[in-house]
């Protein structure tokens, strides 16, 4: 280890970035320096200055026990009170502040230990006298602070004081204040809290004991500060552990100096995903305050800037570097590497080369600084809980949107989870996903997959939930095609695996990959274009390309919403027809029940494996069905600008919206009788199979019988001359596809009568409640359509419903002999009278 010492907050960041490359080119370890004792040298650093006779004497505040840690700002640990010693030219400098929860109790919350327990916040350390501040900044609101407008813009975002300190001592010319910060990781400050409010009350928070709570460590890096602490709060009613009365957490907490250059930001397009920030510039010559979007992204800038623009491939200044954990198992390091390297194809066609690696961790010996909390070092994390899942966050400067660093969250067993998406969805014509457990290079390429996925994120992505909609489903089942698309021209669409794909077909590439879609946005998004260039020029170039593009499903960008009002745009589907799709589906899904047994035997095993597959099979109908649901009332929404012929939102059209209503009565009304296999039940089954079959039919016909899937019916009506499926008809064949046996005087089974009684429970909904409250600025994600129920024409329908119904089981009762089915319908008709009374009251 070199025993250079730098004093990196007296420099500007590329000052910082070009020494480390400097040291490193030279064969230094550049980084974090270990905690140390101070030397004598050290402890002569306050001056005669006027300023020191306010304070005590810097070495009695940091005394010869001290150990001290340099970095960003040194940091100093006496006894148990650990000191900040921060430089004035870092007083008023903006920081990024990013609180992680790093070791979690179970059933705390989704995520476990690496999540976010906030947003990430703006801060900075400001002097007040014999005080330090340290208070939160805002960038919703902004001007150019040349301007006059800039002073109102201050005034009207006065930035919150988070915690104050008393300034201890000052060091060497008075140039650096030092302030003890002890009490800010140790007492209940909202900012850095692991419990938000909802929590508290959940689990009946009485108060953070101080007592038990504390610093474990604080590292200080050329960028960055990392404090790791434990918090301890008194509860009532802890999520674990509840003889304790007790919730502890350890936070990691990232205070991270945000550029001093910033990056000249991207306008977001809505045409194209990417995660965004939102900010208001009163500063413009705008008529009102003017609403910027700008994408969140790396900043690449080519090293031979005439090269690039020349059109060759040339390597970035900095490329992005991801790191794999110490903790991850070596069999899969790998694949996961592969993931991340995948997105290489994509950069070229931003005109880079080399410009995304993936690097095992170093060892101690080669790096005995290394830490994945680092600022400099994006890792995949390796997180060892239950969840199945992976996620990718980024941190980013919130005033250009400038990825700074990203953390993977991978959790162990997300295999699991990919285990058994792979075996229900091809399983039927893939040998490869007929077991409980998968070879290892089935299992490392679906690692792959996932970890191209959340590279994608990291690298600005959102999901794009519209992009398996571009191809036709017949394509699906095209070995030739399949083995060079793979199932969708986003791997950030939630595509997964090609359940469509038949036995026979000779499919065998059942894989997601980085697609057109995947390359075109990075193309978008991360094309460099020269200083020179203006704002209007750049936003010329970008919205061309995307209208060059925008008759080719193959680049739709279709959001992620809750409610998925477009049916192009929704998670697990593929293809370009939902019915299609989903009665391929099914056929496969009843192959591999038939098969369920034989491809989970392990000789001396239970049967758990069998029934979480069983359950998954259950869960992959529920999802076709689902998938189907969302053309009934639904809209396409496409993005344009005003050169873009057509309309932004258009209906589903008539035809599609009556094939998916004839789709839904034969796969979801109907009992799905070979999901009820007598053998899988009964080694996995005591007694629950009727009430499964009940809660899914039940979820599915409250998704399709939805006020405001109703309304737009009605809406559609009034809004087009064309012929339409109204919310009469529509309504018209959800009743008779539930109550199909009056009609046919036939005996109900219990599956159906079940289902008969979550209609009238359904229909009781509509004639009594009203939708909930959604906050405005949450609208837009949930894809809500307003609808006040009570005076509008849903209830007046639902009681003709009700009505009809009525006159139909009083004829059924005449012709129905079998009892179970008898007793039902007068229950029915008992039912009626009650909701149509409370309607009237």
């Amino acid at each position: 280890m070199s025993n250079y010492k730098s004093y990196p907050m007296r420099l500007s960041v590329r000052t910082i970035r070009t020494t480390i490359i400097t040291m490193v080119t030279a064969g230094l370890l550049a980084g974090c320096s270990v905690f140390k004792k101070t030397t004598e040298k050290d402890q002569r650093r306050a001056s005669s200055s006027g300023e020191k006779s306010d304070f005590e004497s810097y070495s009695d505040v940091i005394t010869d026990e001290a150990q001290t840690d340099e970095g960003l700002f040194d940091v100093h640990k006496v006894d148990e009170t650990y000191y900040y010693e921060i430089p004035d030219s870092l007083l008023d400098r903006e920081l990024l502040l990013v609180s992680r929860i790093s070791g979690s109790t179970q059933n705390l919350s989704f995520g476990g230990a690496g999540m976010k327990a906030r947003s990430q916040q703006v801060v900075r350390w400001q002097r007040k006298g014999k005080k330090i501040l340290l208070r939160h900044v805002s960038y919703e609101n902004v001007a150019d602070p040349d301007q006059p407008v800039y002073k109102s813009v201050r005034n009207n975002n006065f930035e919150p004081v988070v915690h104050t300190f008393d300034i201890e001592t000052v060091g060497e010319e008075s140039v650096t204040k030092v302030i003890d910060v002890t009490e800010l990781y140790t007492s209940d400050v909202a900012l850095i809290s692991g419990l938000n409010e909802g929590q508290r009350r959940e689990f009946q928070v009485r108060r953070l004991d101080s007592g038990r709570s504390m610093i474990d460590s604080v590292r200080s890096y050329p960028q960055n500060i990392e404090v790791r602490h434990i918090l301890t709060y008194d509860a009532g009613n802890p999520p674990d552990d509840a003889a304790t009365n007790t919730i502890s957490l350890e936070m990691n907490q990232s205070m991270i100096l945000l550029p001093d250059e910033k990056m000249r930001p991207r306008s977001a397009d809505q045409r194209v995903g990417y995660f965004n920030i939102e900010q208001y510039d009163y500063g413009t010559d705008a008529q009102k305050a003017a609403q910027f979007e700008y994408i969140t992204r790396w900043d690449l800038v080519p090293k031979d800037k005439e090269a690039y623009l020349d059109g060759e491939l040339v390597e970035p200044v900095e490329p992005l570097v991801y790191y794999l954990d110490p903790a991850t198992p070596p069999r899969w390091r790998e694949y996961l590497k592969q993931g991340i390297e995948d997105w290489q194809s994509a950069f070229e066609e931003a005109g880079f080369k080399n410009a995304i690696i993936a690097k095992d961790p170093p060892t101690e010996e080669e790096d005995p600084e290394f830490s994945p909390e680092d600022v400099r070092y994006s890792v995949i994390r390796y997180i060892t809980t239950p969840i199945q899942n992976a996620q990718g966050p980024h941190v980013h400067d919130p005033r250009t949107g400038q990825i700074l660093e990203s953390d993977i969250l991978w959790y162990h067993n997300v295999m699991n989870l990919l285990r058994n998406w792979f075996f229900v969805q091809t399983a039927a014509a893939n040998p490869d996903a007929r077991a409980v457990e998968f070879e290892e290079e089935v299992m490392g390429q679906l690692i792959r997959f996932v970890a191209a996925h959340e590279v994608g994120h990291t690298l600005g992505l959102p999901h794009n939930f519209g992009s398996s909609y571009a191809f036709p489903v017949d394509s699906l089942r095209s070995p030739s095609f399949t083995s060079t698309h793979g199932t969708a021209p986003s791997i950030m669409d939630y595509a997964r695996f090609n359940y469509i794909a038949q036995p026979g077909d000779g499919v065998t590439n059942f894989y997601p990959a980085i697609g057109e879609y995947d390359k075109w946005a990075v193309k978008w998004g991360y094309t460099w274009f020269p200083e020179s260039m203006s704002e209007e020029a750049k936003r010329d170039t970008l919205n061309k390309w995307v209208r060059e593009r925008a008759d080719d499903p193959r680049y739709f960008y279709g959001r992620q919403t809750v409610n998925k009002i477009d049916p192009r745009s929704q998670n697990e589907d593929l293809g370009d027809d939902a019915m299609k799709a989903g009665e391929l589906g099914i056929k496969n899904l009843q192959r591999i029940t038939d098969n369920l047994i034989a491809w989970t035997e392990r000789e001396g095993e239970n049967f758990e494996e069998l029934d979480e597959l069983h359950n998954s099979v259950m869960n992959q109908w529920h999802r076709y069905v689902g998938h189907v649901i969302r053309n009934v009332g639904g809209v396409y929404e496409t993005h344009k600008t005003y050169e873009q012929e057509g309309s932004v939102y258009e209906f589903v059209p008539e035809e599609i919206q009556r094939r998916a209503m004839k789709w839904f009565d034969e796969y979801s009304f109907t009992t799905p009788a070979w999901l009820l296999d007598r053998q899988v039940l009964g080694l996995t089954n005591q007694s629950t199979a009727v009430e499964t079959i009940r809660n899914y039919q039940e979820s599915q016909l409250n998704t399709l019988v939805d006020p405001q899937r109703i309304a737009r019916l009605i809406e559609f009506d009034q809004r087009t001359e064309e012929d339409t499926y109204s919310a009469i008809e529509f309504l018209d064949d959800v009743r008779e596809g539930v109550w199909r046996e009056l009609e046919q005087e036939d005996s109900i089974n219990v599956h159906r009568r079940n289902l008969q009684r979550a209609y009238l429970e359904r229909m009781e909904y509509l004639m009594t409640e009203e939708l909930p409250t959604i906050p405005a600025e949450y609208r837009e994600f949930y894809g809500w359509t307003e609808v006040d129920v009570s005076q509008s024409d849903i209830r007046p329908l639902a009681r003709e419903q009700l009505t009809l119904l009525q006159e139909d089981v009083e004829k059924a009762l005449s012709q129905i002999a079998d009892r179970a089915s008898r007793a039902h319908l007068r229950d029915v008709q008992s039912r009626i009278d009650r909701i149509l009374e409370a309607e009237e009251d």
